[in-house]
């Protein structure tokens, strides 16, 4: 049997928020906050250890920025071809402008 036990200390953020202004969040931005749920580095770390997984962090984050703009474009090219598809050529080459 498997059994995962969860810990978190009190003085760790569980929770969090983060706002924009009349613009939803940059794959840049969405990649830093993604990076900061999946790596965490302990306080009481090696400085050789926490420069590691600092420089691993800013490479994975540049890896989900990048594969997200990909899913972006991806997506919209998917919403054009289904706006051409429905008769509606206009509307689709303003998405394929975006």
């Amino acid at each position: 049997m498997f059994d995962l036990e969860m810990n978190p200390s009190r003085s760790s953020n569980v929770v969090g928020v983060a706002t924009t202004n009349n613009r939803g969040f940059t794959p840049d931005e969405l990649a830093e906050q993604c990076v900061k749920k999946i790596i965490s580095i302990s306080d009481t770390a090696p400085p050789a250890i926490k420069d590691q997984a600092t420089a691993f962090g800013n490479s994975i984050e540049k890896v989900i920025a990048r594969y997200m703009r990909q899913a972006i474009s991806s997506d919209r090219t998917t919403v054009y071809n289904a706006l051409n598809d429905a008769g509606n050529p206009e509307m689709a080459n303003l998405i394929r402008r975006l």
